[in-house]
């Protein structure tokens, strides 16, 4: 059976081409092929997002994942507003079937209390965590993750991992969710987040690291010019 990477990638309308700027990413570089899906409201039936607060529409909707996975193999969920600059297969290669799932464990205070579109950018534990997570799609932990088992939870339980055990989360290498803005500047980043605006916003057009945001918008509008 040919090898694929499964990619869940939040996407919201309000930033539509960052979505963009990151699938073109992440194809300019990977050698595995790689099945992309939108993480769109629209599209997820039996799903209705009754949650008031979040900065994005797929701030709940991704630990849907699993359940759009048919509980079944693995899938990576990454936030839309990421560049990724490495092969995609080597953050795929780091799968661990003893983990449910393995993320970057952030231990930050944020520099800026707003980010993009006025939202607030409020300090809580493991922040960010959920932002580009590795998952165990069939672990037997996550078959409660239905869509009215997540409709009826709040923010801190899921982005904490709640449902899990501290043993069953394993660790990835910061630099794969390297943190535009809120980190120095790393030339080494595999994956650069812009959590507080992607370049796309106008107070952010010449914020940290965002020229590597402009470099894939342009493969991007490549084919269109040509």
């Amino acid at each position: 059976m040919l090898e694929k990477i499964n990619l869940v990638v939040g996407f919201d309308q309000r930033e539509a081409i960052a979505y963009h700027v990151f699938c073109q990413s992440v194809i300019d570089h990977s050698t595995l092929p790689v099945q992309i899906m939108p993480l769109s409201l629209n599209m997820i039936r039996n799903y209705s997002e009754l949650h008031k607060d979040g900065s994005n529409t797929f701030i709940y909707s991704r630990f849907l994942t699993p359940y759009l996975m048919d509980f079944k193999g693995w899938a990576i969920f990454a936030d839309g507003d990421m560049v990724c600059r490495e092969d995609l297969a080597k953050l795929w290669a780091l799968r661990d079937p003893q983990k449910a799932v393995q993320v970057i464990k952030h231990d930050y205070k944020t520099k800026k209390t707003t980010k993009y579109l006025g939202n607030k950018n409020e300090n809580y534990p493991r922040k960010n965590w959920s932002s580009l997570i590795l998952w165990n799609c069939e672990h037997p932990k996550h078959k409660d993750l239905t869509p009215h088992f997540i409709q009826n939870q709040t923010g801190a339980f899921l982005h904490r991992f709640s449902w899990l055990n501290d043993d069953e989360i394993g660790e990835i290498n910061p630099e794969w969710n390297w943190l535009a803005i809120e980190y120095e500047d790393n030339p080494a980043a595999k994956l650069i987040h812009y959590t507080l605006g992607t370049p796309c916003f106008s107070e952010y057009q010449s914020s940290s690291m965002s020229s590597e945001w402009y470099k894939t918008l342009q493969s991007v509008n490549q084919g269109m010019d040509d």
